[in-house]
């Protein structure tokens, strides 16, 4: 009940008056029946704007910090996501990838709508890359289409860090049903599970246009984090008095 609230009375109006999202290709997501949308991360906006353009209710696989946050600021974040019928997913330790398979898996048996952000974090830079092969597993297991969606214009509205968006175009577009039927059987097959993937990964790119870094997000990140403190570092100390 509350995941309607938000989309068509409190949150929803104010995104559309707020960014006013072009929507393109929302013919591709099915009226009725499991599907995967598998989307580039840029925002967290992302969260919010998808499902209030979407005719169908989606439930996205959430990290766990945002369910476990301290504070007043941490209990409303986590009642909001449980309220909005996301799932929290422990990305930590060698079974959390199994964890999540699991819970998407669940949606979509329920022949729901499933959003996925298959490069598993938020683009630091507004680069899209490495998708996760979690997304392969799921589609293939359920044999259900995947439907690539390119957020466009979201970083620049909300980049990392900003907790107030600004207003900036936005568009968010959706490509045609992928359909991975001739690999059915094949979802313990590694490389069939990083075809897939990188075959979903090109169709965000060739949506959304960014630039495509062959590395996991994650580690970019990381590696970006580590750069900037050593030059930090590096700096000279300017004299007291």
């Amino acid at each position: 009940m509350f995941y309607y609230f938000l989309k068509y009375v409190l949150l929803g109006p104010l995104l559309r008056l707020v960014f006013r999202p072009r929507i393109e290709g929302l013919e591709h997501v099915p009226s009725s029946g499991a599907a995967i949308v598998a989307g580039n991360h840029l925002s967290f906006s992302d969260h919010f704007l998808m499902p209030a353009i979407l005719k169908r209710r989606i439930t996205f696989l959430a990290k766990a910090e945002y369910f476990t946050g301290p504070g007043l600021k941490g209990r409303l974040t986590a009642f909001f996501f449980r309220s909005a019928g996301q799932i929290p997913v422990d990305r930590s330790g060698k079974d959390a990838g199994q964890a999540a398979i699991r819970e998407g898996l669940g949606v979509l048996g329920k022949g729901e709508l499933l959003g996925i952000y298959p490069e598993g974090t938020r683009s630091h830079d507004g680069r899209l890359y490495k998708g996760k092969v979690g997304v392969a597993v799921m589609a293939l297991k359920a044999g259900i289409p995947v439907i690539p969606c390119a957020m466009i214009g979201t970083f620049e509205a909300q980049p990392p860090g900003k907790v107030v968006p600004r207003v900036h175009p936005v568009v968010i577009r959706f490509g045609k049903p992928l359909d991975f039927s001739r690999y059915a059987g094949m979802e313990d097959e590694k490389a069939i599970l990083r075809a897939v993937t990188d075959e979903i990964m090109y169709t965000i790119l060739s949506l959304s246009e960014q630039e495509y870094v062959d590395q996991y997000a994650a580690v970019a990140k990381a590696e970006d984090a580590e750069r900037r403190a050593a030059e930090k570092r590096r700096l000279p100390r300017l004299p007291l008095g």
